[in-house]
């Protein structure tokens, strides 16, 4: 029997889409589901976000140095990187599609700070894969390590 085993990447990934979902929870449904829980309420709305951003930057950007070794697993971390813009699609649908769902400033405060959130887990992810990958360029015909 095949024992269960959850990556760095796994997790990675499932973070990313678990933020996607909140995220269409939040946006599309916060008004009418749940509304007796104390979480994300407009006078906890910043309070919240900040940690929410906290959690997730940090295991999202700190995990990719400890994913790195299990390069030869490739597919997971294509699939790793492809989750990012889950989170990130929900967001700009939102704020470009569907601009009446942000019907309060909080709301508005909440799309662009998960905006500059999902952006900076993209981008950055991709510049620091990029940053500890061991690939050698040819410069000027001697061969420079980046």
């Amino acid at each position: 029997m095949r024992r269960f085993h959850f990556s760095v990447s796994g997790l990675s990934t499932t973070f990313a889409l678990l933020l996607a979902l909140w995220e269409i929870y939040f946006f599309f449904f916060s008004g009418s589901l749940l509304q007796g829980v104390g979480i994300f309420t407009p006078d906890r709305l910043g309070f919240n976000m900040a940690w929410l951003a906290a959690v997730y930057l940090s295991y999202q950007l700190i995990s990719i140095p400890f994913a790195l070794p299990a390069a030869g697993h490739r597919f997971a971390g294509v699939v790793d990187g492809m989750a990012s813009l889950f989170p990130l699609a929900v967001v700009l649908v939102v704020l470009f599609g569907r601009p009446a769902l942000l019907n309060t400033q909080g709301k508005w405060e909440a799309a662009l700070l998960l905006a500059f959130i999902n952006m900076a887990d993209l981008f950055g992810g991709y510049a620091f894969n990029i940053a500890l990958s061991r690939r050698i360029f040819d410069i000027g015909g001697a061969g420079a390590a980046i």
